[in-house]
């Protein structure tokens, strides 16, 4: 084939893509508002489905890949430097900052208050017979946070898959996209082929659906904090026009480039929330919180691998129950974002090596987590425990974002703290959707550095599909949230792959 009839094809392989994935999205909220019943019935089904039949293969996915992780990052081979140049592009400051960001978005802050609370109240089953609401429920509620939040889930995120796609790229020249992640089953014919093109339209609709979700979320989350802070309207107007602000703010970092906005975006993220998480932990229980860090840590390294497969009496193929309600439901979520999170982990990794991309993803960002997670949620549950109900009342109805405010009213300086950590959720969901937005442009294009109008297109779309989902019938984001975990069970099979890529891909010279 000629170099021009190559680059007619990519570009046909191109708009094939974004055509087909666009039209599946447009056929998701066709169907929302045709039939609301028949919608829900369908995402209920197909996430019990996903659940059921691919949630231990997901349990034993995340732990293969973080050991497989682990042990290169051992390896001779793990010293190669990745894109082609001989120093990091970016300094490591700013390097950890997006890749935290891009993560946590509003899980950093929600996630983190609301979920040590919720196994605090309901102890994970994996540990037995532990006393809900007791002193010693603390340590287990943090330590199954910390799996649903740490190392397994980092390290799907962006730890082998970045390094493959980014050393395929630089060498080979393969896209840097999803179906890269296929040469080592398939080839390089088998990369640009249906079967290419079937792997990037799964994992645009997976990060589409993952992402829309937490914009939707957003919405609802902080037009209920403004209203109780503040005593404004908790409407869908106030919803509609949070979203319409947050679109600004992450249109705006996306189209200013990786070297501006999304760098920008993500030091004032990284400064504004290690300011709060030093208040919280000066001004809350911070012997309580320190203490319940390390023992919650050496519970979850003694308890990783039976936490990590977990059954219960589901079995192979059983009913999940609670896994698919936590532990099922979160591995299809990560896994959903993986693919595009690998492209932007490669990007901003270029000049690093392979070992410091797994020691980063794999060890330092989940101990970060962990201890955001202790911080946050910590001073929630020392101040429940000095002082019953505090916390869980507000918290009933697992409501999320009263549990934060409950939180932060807890605190001196209660009305400005809260305020701060509704913006901190902002900026750490614009920082996800600036980032995604750049991702998916780059799948669609093909290129290192996107046109901006494509960014747009792709922030655009997601922006407005959260407004439309939050204007219908209620729900409509939840479900989203959930078929993020029906769109896992495909991209989970395009992940396999790279546990065994990763030796010969790294031996390339």
């Amino acid at each position: 084939m000629s170099d021009s009839s190559a680059v007619v094809a990519d570009q046909s392989t191109r708009t094939r893509v974004v055509v087909t994935s666009t039209a599946l999205v447009c056929l998701f909220l066709a169907l929302f508002f045709y039939d609301h019943s028949l919608f829900n019935r369908v995402v209920n089904v197909s996430f019990n489905w996903s659940a059921r039949y691919f949630g231990f293969f997901w349990q034993l996915l995340l732990l293969a890949n973080f050991a497989i992780a682990i042990y290169v990052a051992t390896r001779p081979s793990a010293s190669v430097r990745l894109g082609n140049i001989s120093a990091p592009e970016f300094p490591a400051f700013q390097w950890i900052a997006m890749v935290l960001c891009t993560l946590l978005a509003g899980g950093g802050v929600f996630w983190a208050a609301a979920e040590p609370l919720a196994h605090f109240v309901v102890p994970p089953p994996v540990f037995g017979e532990v006393v809900p609401n007791s002193a010693d429920a603390v340590k287990y509620a943090l330590s199954q946070s910390f799996l649903h939040w740490g190392f397994l889930a980092w390290s799907i995120l962006g730890s082998l898959g970045a390094i493959i796609l980014m050393r395929l790229h630089s060498e080979k020249g393969l896209p840097l996209a999803p179906r890269t992640l296929l040469y080592p089953l398939l080839g390089e014919k088998g990369v640009r082929g249906r079967w290419g093109d079937i792997a990037d339209i799964v994992s645009v609709l997976a990060v589409f659906a993952g992402t829309v979700g937490p914009i939707g979320f957003l919405g609802l989350q902080v037009s209920y904090g403004m209203s109780e802070l503040y005593g404004t309207s908790d409407s869908k107007t106030a919803q509609l026009i949070t979203i319409a602000l947050l679109m600004v703010v992450y249109l705006s970092s996306a189209v200013s480039g990786m070297h501006k906005g999304i760098q920008i975006l993500s030091r004032i993220n990284i400064i504004l929330g290690g300011a709060l998480l030093a208040f919280l932990l000066l001004a809350g229980p911070t012997g309580f919180i320190v203490t319940s860090f390390f023992e919650a840590l050496v519970v979850h390294l003694q308890w990783l691998g039976p936490q990590a497969l977990y059954r219960g009496e589901a079995g192979l193929f059983g009913d999940p129950g609670w896994l698919s309600l936590w532990t099922v439901f979160f591995w299809g979520w990560f896994i959903g974002y993986s693919p595009m999170m690998a492209i932007f982990i490669a990007r901003i990794s270029r000049g690093r090596t392979a070992r410091e991309v797994i020691l980063l993803m794999s060890i330092i960002s989940p101990l970060l987590t962990m201890m955001w997670f202790s911080i946050l949620g910590g001073t929630g549950l020392g101040f429940e425990i000095a002082t019953p109900g505090i916390i869980t009342d507000p918290f009933e109805g697992f409501n999320l974002p009263a549990a934060l405010l409950a939180i932060t009213n807890a605190v001196p300086l209660n009305g400005l703290i809260s305020a701060l950590f509704l913006v901190l959720t902002v900026l750490f969901v614009a920082t996800t959707g600036d980032s995604m937005t750049y991702s998916l442009a780059v799948v669609s294009s093909g290129l290192e550095h996107p046109p901006r109008w494509l960014r747009l297109f792709w922030g655009l779309a997601m922006g407005v599909t959260a407004m439309v989902l939050l204007a219908g019938p209620s729900g409509g984001v939840a479900k989203l949230q959930s078929f993020i975990v029906v769109t896992a069970v495909p991209v989970s099979l395009l992940l396999l792959p790279s546990l065994w890529g990763i030796f010969s891909v790294l031996k390339r010279q």
